[in-house]
């Protein structure tokens, strides 16, 4: 039986819009406009492509221009869902889990990749939450084979192979929450599958903006 659960809403807020979220482990990712977030006797102001990680109750308030922000939850299997903080929320994705045995952190990132880029095949440390920001992402992994596009999200547990490949058109991103050991700080969590891979030059670069100890 899953423990716990990885759960992502998209909020959007109106101009000088704010709204109050209880405690609980999370990442927020700011899409569009500005927000500023009060937790923990601490204020963070954040722009486009800007994140914040913390396990505190928080306030949250958007810019004279609104904001639309990703808001990355990790609850127990049978916590009540987290009001929506704003007018308009909506859940983009909720993906039961297993949280890993040893101490662990919740990294959010955010992932680039060039026109024609890929990843090549590889497995991560832990699981975690995508959503595509720009551009689009075909992800193939356990036979399957599945296209995004930005605002739609996906989930991968961690040891199951994933071969991605962006639009050859146009850059690609994706912004991404994963819960991995306290081992990875600062450091990539990727493994590939074939050994000579991990030589091979690689398209996809990366911005870690979060490595919040966590515990859960």
């Amino acid at each position: 039986m899953s423990t716990h659960r990885l759960q992502l809403f998209t909020d959007r807020y109106g101009a000088a819009e704010a709204g109050t979220l209880a405690p609980r482990t999370r990442a927020l990712y700011v899409v569009e406009g500005s927000i500023v977030v009060r937790g923990g006797g601490a204020a963070a102001s954040l722009d486009a492509n800007g994140a914040w990680c913390g396990a505190v109750g928080a306030s949250v308030s958007a810019g004279k221009a609104g904001a639309r922000v990703l808001r990355f939850e990790l609850a127990g299997s049978a916590a009540a869902e987290q009001p929506a903080p704003c007018a308009a929320s909506s859940r983009t994705l909720d993906a039961p889990l297993d949280m890993p045995a040893h101490e662990v952190l919740m990294r959010c990132d955010r992932v680039n990749f060039p026109p024609g880029g890929e990843a090549l095949t590889h497995v991560h440390q832990g699981p975690g939450i995508r959503c595509l920001l720009a551009g689009s992402i075909r992800i193939d992994t356990k036979g399957t084979s599945h296209a995004y596009g930005p605002g739609e999200a996906w989930f991968e547990a961690g040891p199951d192979p994933v071969y991605a490949a962006a639009a050859r058109d146009m850059p690609s991103a994706f912004a991404r929450v994963m819960i991995l050991p306290r081992s990875c700080h600062g450091k990539s969590s990727i493994r590939y599958v074939r050994p000579e891979d991990a030589e091979r030059p690689k398209t996809q670069s990366y911005q870690i903006f979060a490595d919040e100890f966590i515990d859960p």
